[in-house]
C-alpha cells in the first residue's frame, strides 16, 4: 500500500438510504457529520486534478474494510496470507498482554491498589500492537493518559509499569508518574500525558531531533516517532500547529489518532464540523489515512507504510484509526452515555478475537499454541501484581526529585538534608 499517487483522491462513499442515487451527486463534495463511520463502507476513487497553485501534493488515502483483504504480501506471491506465523504470535501475545493487563488494572483499582484516574485501553488493542511492533527500540512513542498498553507493546516490563501504577519505587517512574505519565528512557517511551494534545509537540520535537541529528550531524539516525491521541485531540490548536510544522520541515512522525469516537461522554459526531479527521493531513500537506482500528492487520499494513515513508525521509503521515473503547473513560465513569446497542455492536468486532480467527482459519497456529501464549501471558501479568505489591513505596525524601533541574534546588536546604525530611514541612498536610 503506497500512498504516493499525486493526483487521485480516495474518498469514503456518500451514505445516503433516504434517496436514490443520482449521477450528479458524486460524492465529490464534502460529507456531512452525519455521514461517518467510515470503516463499515466501501471506497471508490475519484480522478480529480490538484490545484496548481498548491504549494506541493498531498495524497488523500481513506482505507475500507476490504481493501488489506485483498493484498497480497509481496515477500510470498503464492499466499494471501498478510502475516507469517511468528508475526501471528507477536501479534496475539502482545495483544492478549494488553487485554489481560489492564484486567487486571481494574481489579486492583477496585481493591484500593491504586489511586488516581484509571483510563484502560480494553478494545482498542489494534492499533498499540499494529503500529508499535514495527518499531525499533530507538524509535520513539509519545502517548496519552490512556498508556499502559502503549508501554507495554514498546516492550516496558509489565512488572515497571504495575508498580507504576502502585506507585513503587520499582515503576518505571520510581512510582512518581502513575497510571498517566509512563515514560522509559530505555525504551523510548516519551510519556504519557494527563491533558489532551499536550504530547503532540514533544513528538514533534522527537522528530526534530532525528532530523537534526541526521542532516545537520550527519549522523546515521532514520528514528521515527509515534504520536497517538484521541479524536477528542483533533480540534486542539497544538494539534494543527504540529501538523504544520511537522509538514513544512518534513519531519519523520506519524501522528496516530486513536479515534474511538467518544471524548468522554461528548460524541464525535456532535463536537467537530467534519468528523473525518484524516481529511485535516491533506490541508497541511501529507498524506491522510483512514482505517479500520479494530483490526490489526489493516492496521499494520497502513503502520507499515506510513513508518517506512517517514524512514525513508519523505515526511508525516496522518493516520486515523477509527476503533471503540469497550470500557467507560476512566474507571471512575460509569459509562451510561453510549448506547448500549452501539457498545454491544463494537464487542463483535474485538479486535483480539479477530486476529484469532485469522490465525486459526489460516493454519498460522493451533488452538494449543494460542491457549499456552493466553496462559503465560496470565503467569506475567500475576507475577508483575505479586512484585508490584512487594515493592517498596517511595521514601518522602524522593517528593520533591525530578522537579527542579537542579535537584540541589528547593528539595534540600542548606545543611545538605532534605528539606521534606524535616517533620515540620508537611504541617498541615495529608500524612505521605
Amino acid at each position: 500500500m503506497a500512498f504516493s499517487a499525486t493526483t487521485k483522491i480516495i474518498q469514503p462513499m456518500c451514505i445516503n438510504s433516504a434517496r436514490s442515487p443520482d449521477k450528479s451527486d458524486t460524492c465529490t463534495k464534502l460529507l456531512s457529520p452525519s455521514s461517518f463511520l467510515g470503516s463499515n463502507n466501501k471506497l471508490f476513487s475519484i480522478n480529480k486534478t490538484i490545484s496548481p497553485l498548491s504549494r506541493r501534493s498531498a495524497t488523500v488515502v481513506a482505507v475500507s474494510s476490504d481493501v488489506v483483504k485483498k493484498k497480497k504480501v509481496e515477500s510470498n506471491p503464492a499466499s494471501n496470507l498478510l502475516i507469517t506465523k511468528e508475526e501471528g504470535l507477536e501479534l496475539y501475545e502482545d495483544m492478549i498482554l494488553g487485554r489481560a493487563f489492564e484486567d487486571m488494572c481494574a481489579q486492583m483499582y477496585y481493591r484500593g491498589k491504586m489511586f488516581g484516574f484509571v483510563h484502560l485501553y480494553n478494545g482498542q488493542e489494534a492499533v498499540s500492537t499494529g503500529f508499535i511492533k514495527l518499531l525499533g527500540n530507538r524509535d520513539c512513542v509519545v502517548s496519552t493518559y490512556r498508556d499502559h498498553v502503549h508501554a507495554l507493546s514498546k516492550g516496558v516490563p509489565a512488572r515497571a509499569v504495575m508498580s507504576e501504577l502502585f506507585g513503587k519505587t520499582t515503576g518505571c517512574c520510581r512510582g512518581q508518574g502513575g497510571s498517566m505519565h509512563m515514560f522509559s528512557k530505555e525504551h523510548n517511551v516519551l510519556g504519557g500525558f494527563a491533558f489532551i494534545g499536550e504530547g503532540i509537540p514533544v513528538a514533534t520535537g522527537a522528530a526534530f531531533t532525528s532530523k537534526y541529528r541526521r542532516e545537520a550531524l550527519k549522523e546515521d539516525c532514520d528514528d521515527v516517532t509515534l504520536a497517538f491521541f484521541g479524536d477528542g485531540t483533533c480540534n486542539n490548536g497544538q494539534f494543527f500547529e504540529c501538523l504544520n510544522m511537522a509538514a513544512l520541515w518534513k519531519l519523520p512522525i506519524v501522528f496516530v489518532v486513536e479515534n474511538n469516537l467518544w471524548a468522554i461522554g461528548m460524541s464525535h459526531l456532535r463536537a467537530t464540523s467534519d468528523p473525518q479527521i484524516w481529511k485535516k493531513g491533506p490541508a497541511f500537506g501529507m498524506p491522510g489515512v483512514h482505517v479500520d482500528g479494530m483490526d490489526v492487520l489493516k492496521v499494520r499494513e497502513v503502520a507499515k507504510e506510513a513508518i517506512t515513508r517517514a524512514r525513508r525521509g519523505e515526511g508525516p503521515t496522518l493516520v486515523e484509526c477509527e476503533t471503540y473503547r469497550f470500557r467507560g473513560h476512566s474507571l471512575a465513569d460509569p459509562d451510561e452515555l453510549r448506547d448500549p446497542a452501539e457498545k454491544a455492536h463494537y464487542a463483535t468486532r474485538d479486535p483480539i478475537t479477530s486476529l484469532k480467527k485469522y490465525v486459526m482459519e489460516n493454519s498460522l497456529a493451533s488452538e494449543a499454541e494460542l491457549t499456552a501464549i493466553e496462559k503465560k501471558i496470565e503467569e506475567v501479568v500475576e507475577e508483575a501484581v505479586e512484585f508490584a505489591d512487594k515493592s517498596p513505596v517511595p521514601a518522602r525524601s524522593q517528593l520533591l526529585e525530578n522537579v527542579f533541574a537542579d535537584p540541589r534546588g528547593f528539595g534540600i536546604g542548606p545543611d545538605g538534608k532534605y528539606r521534606c525530611e524535616d517533620p515540620k514541612f508537611t504541617e498541615g498536610t495529608a500524612q505521605l
